[in-house]
């Protein structure tokens, strides 16, 4: 126990609070507070954060700011705790092609400030990074981060010139794996670096690449759960999901979007308290949402996540052209169709979900894709309350990452996004931002 100095105890109460009162404090006042938690949202409420954390939560008329707090009137605002986004990817793309030479700290650091300036404070990088990102992460750990916070899985998994490691860019990316005693070797190597999940992906891109085994998927979900580490599994078919759940899987990355989910999938989902961590419903929309011009391209709030040179190339007769002569271009609309009413059913049926949007790789732009994931999951029949708490505390439930984040409670980091339209009404409203805070830090 740290040791009190005599002159201390001589000291008048009133000196040893404003003494416990220096580090740096900001009082927000008189804005709706929706927490996260899902709990009705709160009028007039006032908020004491101290180096970051939150200290004090409540009605604005009770707040007593310690003397010399930064005072912020928020009349009219909306506040929700930043976005946390359960599937994104940094560090590879630049403009609208990927490769690994682009994982370099001065590209991540851009698209970790973009993720914060649409308030996504928090991003997984799910499968794409190299060693780089434990260096950062590490630095944010000891330090009140002014970007958005990163969590990662390292390398991810998948079978011998398995998909994705065939898609130009990724060769290299994932680990391939052809035997369960490579599988205990990389993973005993992602748990050293303490990766805050594993990622598999398990698809054969309708039927044109290698699919990784299920034998080869058990051994990296056994030996994950050996080191105490979740799972999430990038998938597409109904068949591999039930499989996958069997065998220990934490986390769908995607919905299942080549069938309706049945009953059995949503029992054995219960059972085994496997989450639908991700439905990445833009993900499917931007398969065929640039095939042809496109009011965002004159939308700020897109074309602000965008260069010129990629906001030219999307405007380009050629590129909608040859979005549209992809041969399974007519199948896309009905992916997304299905990855929508599969999470609508999921969520009916009780099964937990989580928030993410594969953001990241060519095309999926990073920050605005985020509230346009907000849209088409109310568009799936989810009420704004349910989106808003998805993306914030159920996330972090499902990153373990509860007593820091996820909702704007006492003890946690103020990591929040000030609106100016109430989100409730409308879920479009999140775009309204007129401030973002990542530990207490002005970002935005």
């Amino acid at each position: 126990m740290r040791k009190i100095q005599p002159y201390l105890l001589l000291l008048p109460a009133f000196w040893l609070l404003s003494f416990a009162a220096r580090g740096e404090t900001t009082a927000f006042e008189h804005f709706t507070l929706i927490d996260g938690s899902g709990e009705a949202p709160v009028k007039d409420a006032g908020m004491i954060v101290v180096d970051g954390r939150i200290q004090w939560v409540g009605p604005s008329a009770q707040m007593k700011a310690p003397n010399g707090a930064q005072r912020v009137n928020l009349s009219g605002k909306y506040m929700m705790p930043g976005i946390i986004n359960l599937h994104g990817h940094v560090g590879n793309t630049v403009g609208l092609a990927q490769d690994p030479k682009n994982f370099t700290r001065e590209n991540i650091e851009k698209q970790l400030k973009l993720y914060a300036s649409y308030g996504v404070t928090s991003v997984v990088s799910m499968g794409t990074d190299q060693d780089l990102m434990f260096q950062i992460r590490r630095e944010q750990h000891s330090s009140r981060p002014t970007m958005t916070r990163i969590f990662t899985a390292g390398r991810g998994f998948t079978g011998k010139n398995g998909y994705p490691s065939t898609v130009p860019g990724m060769k290299g990316v994932p680990f391939e794996v052809s035997t369960p005693a490579e599988v205990q070797q990389d993973i005993d190597q992602l748990a050293s670096k303490h990766v805050d999940l594993v990622k598999i992906w398990v698809d054969d891109h309708l039927g044109r690449e290698k699919k990784i085994p299920l034998e080869l998927c058990q051994a990296i979900i056994q030996d994950a759960h050996g080191k105490n580490l979740k799972v999430a599994a990038h998938i597409f078919y109904l068949n591999d999901a039930k499989a996958l759940v069997d065998a220990g899987l934490n986390g769908l990355a995607h919905s299942v979007r080549d069938a309706s989910v049945d009953d059995e999938l949503i029992q054995k989902m219960k059972r085994h308290g496997a989450w639908q961590a991700a439905a990445t419903l833009t993900r499917e929309a931007s398969l065929f949402a640039f095939a042809q011009p496109s009011p965002l391209f004159k939308d700020p709030f897109f074309t602000h996540a965008l260069s010129p040179e990629v906001l030219k190339t999307l405007e380009s007769r050629e590129a909608q052209e040859k979005a549209r002569k992809d041969p399974d271009f007519a199948k896309y609309p009905g992916f997304l169709k299905m990855a929508q009413n599969n999470l609508k059913r999921l969520a009916d049926a009780g099964v937990r979900y989580g928030f993410g949007t594969d953001s990241g790789p060519p095309g999926r732009f990073q920050g605005f894709f985020e509230h346009w994931e907000m849209e088409l999951m109310t568009q799936a029949g989810l009420t704004p309350m349910q989106v808003l708490t998805a993306a914030t505390s159920s996330n972090a439930e499902f990153l373990g990452a509860s007593k820091d984040l996820g909702a704007l409670k006492p003890g946690r980091w103020a990591d929040l996004l000030v609106l100016s339209k109430n989100p409730l009404e409308d879920i479009r409203n999140t775009r309204t931002i007129a401030a973002v805070y990542i530990a207490g830090n002005k970002v935005r």
